[in-house]
């Protein structure tokens, strides 16, 4: 790593891959600061040069939040992955695999955090967007019988909260269908 510093100059690409390995080794053996401390220099380097919505600069986000999460900073872990799954719903869309798996890491989180059922019993908009994300997860996953429950309750919630009218509570009824209709029912 320090060789490629000084032949390539700390903002490079190789440098930093190199910085992400070092960092991932030290998570792997529970050296959780020194792997926040590079995975910060990777993350903000990477905005920095390649941009926000870049994938390498997503994939350092989310290494940073499983370092929180090993740690159990269930909110910072949270932040992040959610940072993660919204860029990569937008730029590669909400099938792509990438995008799956930033959902996963995010159910992930809110399955670990002690205030996960408060969480996931909000009635705010941003808490029913990741409901129905990770309903999405475990549809493409073909685990019906979860998915359908999770989109159950973001349509009741929906209803209740935006009227059987608006558009996202019309969208969560469509998926429940789609849930529906994989199960041949």
């Amino acid at each position: 790593m320090e060789t490629r510093k000084e032949k390539l100059g700390s903002n490079h690409p190789d440098t930093l891959i190199s910085i992400a390995n070092l960092a991932s080794t030290y998570r792997n053996q529970g050296r959780w600061e020194e792997a926040e401390k590079l995975e910060v220099e990777v993350m903000e380097t990477s905005k920095e040069k390649l941009g926000s919505d870049h994938p390498d600069t997503l994939i350092s986000i989310a290494n940073l939040a499983s370092t929180f999460w090993n740690q159990g900073r269930w909110e910072e872990a949270e932040k992040l992955d959610m940072e993660v799954m919204e860029t990569s719903k937008e730029r590669l869309g909400s099938d792509h695999p990438s995008t799956l798996t930033s959902m996963a890491n995010l159910a992930s989180t809110y399955r670990n955090q002690e205030t996960r059922k408060e969480k996931l019993r909000s009635d705010h908009p941003d808490t029913l967007i990741s409901m129905a994300n990770l309903a999405s997860t475990y549809r493409n996953q073909g685990r019906w019988e979860e998915a359908e429950k999770l989109e159950v309750e973001v349509i009741e919630t929906s209803k209740e909260k935006l009227g059987s009218d608006h558009p996202d509570t019309l969208n969560s009824m469509a998926n429940l269908a789609s849930t529906y209709r994989n199960q041949g029912r």
